[in-house]
């Protein structure tokens, strides 16, 4: 008997296969989301920054829902950022709409790059099961 569950939300199937990951891998009440980005359902890289922030957190909440949980339930998030200072009066203003402020404890960290050219920010996040 395996500890862990793997959760496969229908809409990320081709991704995970393609890149070979898990969106998220549930460990008792524990829900560990992989790091999402703003893509289509068809994998293809957002190019306006608002609307590819609000892809990347409808993508969390689909692999959250698909876990049981919702943003209520994250206690933990890192967010990496490309351009950070450029953009993220734009991304804070995305967050805030959808995410609870002040709910979790929350790192945002700047990088060079990230998996696809174009892409601005990936979210990834802990979220802890209200009942197994």
């Amino acid at each position: 008997m395996s500890d862990r569950e793997i959760i496969m939300p229908a809409s990320m199937q081709a991704l995970a296969e393609r890149a070979g990951y898990a969106p998220a891998v549930v460990v008792g009440n524990t829900v560990y989301c992989a790091g999402q980005v703003g893509r289509t359902p068809d994998l293809q890289v957002i190019t306006d920054p608002e609307a590819q922030f609000i892809a990347c957190w409808e993508n969390v909440r689909i692999v959250l829902a698909e876990a049981g949980c919702n943003f209520e339930d994250v206690v933990e998030m890192t967010t990496y950022h490309v351009e950070m200072k450029q953009h993220m009066d734009v991304f804070r203003r995305v967050k805030d709409a959808v995410f609870p402020r002040g709910h979790c404890a929350w790192t945002c960290i700047g990088v060079s790059e990230l998996a696809r050219p174009g892409l601005l920010v990936e979210v990834k996040c802990i979220a802890v099961r209200r009942s197994a």
